[in-house]
């Protein structure tokens, strides 16, 4: 475990393959795919990546602690210490991609458009974000809603910020008047972070 070296060797290895990737049949994909995620696996189990499709710049290699914080330091020693490779750009961590979202996560659908938050503050750690997210239907006590929420503030700030920001979360309906009641829209969420983060860095 955690043994970097070993990861890139196999990866400048079967570079060419990779770059390849969409030349070949669905069960090639796979087979490289899978393979990919076990020399992860071998480097530190817990981490995932996220292939980007190839653009004329070429491609990139998402590489996520799945928002455990706990091994977010071997996400950036792993593209701290990745080679200079032609087509590949690697990056640590699942990167924002800012509003208008749609997200799905089990059985749920998510659009951020139809969605709103709020801010819950506290006293004690005022540095940390309580977020409750009013949805369109609410499931109440639904653990994989919950989670479908979460993903989807991770896909709007990213992978760090949801992380390292974000440490209470609820949801509930949306009130007839969501305005009069605190609320704001979901998609102002990436800017009101950014102020966030800007009043307690001071």
């Amino acid at each position: 475990m955690h043994d970097i070296n070993l990861f890139w060797k196999w990866f400048l290895e079967n570079n060419e393959q990779l770059t390849m990737l969409g030349d070949f049949d669905e069960q090639k994909q796979t087979s490289l795919l899978d393979e990919l995620q076990s020399q992860l696996d071998n480097y530190c189990e817990g981490l995932t990546f996220e292939m980007g499709e190839p653009t004329p710049s070429g491609r990139t290699l998402t590489f996520s602690a799945e928002g455990d914080m706990d091994l977010f330091r071997y996400v950036v020693e792993l593209t701290d210490n990745a080679p200079d490779v032609d087509w590949w750009e690697f990056v640590a961590f699942k990167q924002p991609k800012g509003k208008d979202l749609k997200v799905t996560f089990d059985k749920y659908h998510f659009e951020t458009k139809k969605m709103f938050f709020m801010q819950l503050e506290s006293e004690e750690e005022p540095d940390i974000l309580g977020i409750r997210v009013a949805l369109p239907n609410p499931v109440k006590d639904d653990d994989d809603q919950l989670v479908g929420v979460y993903v989807t503030l991770e896909a709007m700030i990213g992978e760090f910020d949801c992380s390292t920001l974000i440490g209470y979360l609820d949801t509930c309906p949306i009130p007839d008047e969501p305005f009069k009641a605190g609320f704001r829209p979901l998609d102002d969420f990436p800017d009101f972070v950014e102020w966030f983060k800007q009043q307690h860095d001071k």
